[in-house]
């Protein structure tokens, strides 16, 4: 299923998208809270939430109402840096293929929702795009082995994981600052279940593009640290809840590689596309 959180007439309510159009799955099941409640419920839920989806007809076109971030505000949001096996060369520092991932924290409104625009800060011109994977936590815990990890993913969406690039190069030892800014990432359109993936994680493609032009382009295949590990490392050292969601790492091509660097402008459209779930789409204005 193709969950979603959206607002229609003032209104905002969850549900799922079927072709071009919605089905309201809030009012029909109203025990549940929402997407991220629907991927922890039991098998007999979200069995009864697709036979809706798949049995009745929308309740609204697409086009007439408009995409909120599917989950709203994550508890906790993790970013993996440097995860694709090219981008360690990226940094021509001569490291070692790392032991363990690279991990950084967002916060949730540092995301755009699907078709609204990323903003370029007053601060800063070095407005830079990353697409990823995004594993959306299901069902929560602590100390996940590796073998039992993918029984915790509830779901995948697309994620522009936008930097602010000189902001992320104020301190030494933190990038926080760069990967906050408001509305400079973007998630969604949809968190596309678990159950759709029948032919696992293991080489899903995902593409960047900018007004058109693809900029990245690699798969899973190529990760240094896949999902299930991904999983396994975090919940080592705190509690992986419903809802929260794991950035997976971006491959080669950011804005900042070019000579001279490419960064985002106002007027642009970025597109990240990822096998399987669909695209997220995001203009790009000024900040005022």
């Amino acid at each position: 299923m193709k969950l979603v959180t959206y607002t229609y007439q003032d209104a905002t309510c969850w549900g799922a998208v079927v072709n071009d159009g919605v089905i309201d799955l809030g009012k029909r099941l109203p025990h549940i809270g929402g997407v991220a409640q629907l991927l922890a419920a039991s098998a007999a839920t979200r069995d009864q939430a697709r036979q809706f989806a798949e049995g009745i007809g929308a309740d609204y076109p697409l086009a007439e109402v408009v995409l909120q971030l599917p989950i709203p505000e994550p508890r906790k949001i993790f970013c993996i840096g440097v995860n694709y096996a090219q981008r360690n060369a990226e940094y021509k520092d001569g490291s070692d293929l790392p032991r363990y991932p690279s991990i950084f924290m967002r916060v949730p409104d540092s995301f755009a929702a699907p078709e609204q625009a990323l903003l370029q800060p007053l601060e800063s011109q070095q407005l830079d795009y990353e697409g990823e994977i995004g594993i959306v936590i299901g069902k929560g815990g602590r100390r996940i082995p590796r073998e039992q990890a993918l029984e915790h993913i509830g779901g995948l969406t697309c994620v522009n994981e936008g930097t602010i690039r000189d902001w992320v190069h104020h301190a030494k030892f933190n990038v926080t600052q760069g990967k906050n800014f408001h509305r400079s990432g973007a998630y969604g359109p949809w968190v596309v279940s678990a159950d759709e993936f029948t032919e696992g994680y293991d080489d899903l493609r995902v593409q960047t593009r900018v007004n058109g032009e693809v900029r990245q382009d690699d798969t899973t295949a190529r990760l240094m640290f896949d999902f299930p590990a991904l999983i396994a490392y975090l919940s080592t050292f705190t509690t992986l809840e419903t809802g929260d969601l794991i950035v997976t790492g971006t491959p080669t091509g950011a804005g900042i590689r070019f000579d001279p660097p490419r960064f985002l402008q106002p007027g642009d459209v970025v597109e990240v596309e990822v096998q399987g779930v669909g695209i997220l789409r995001n203009g790009v204005e000024q900040e005022r």
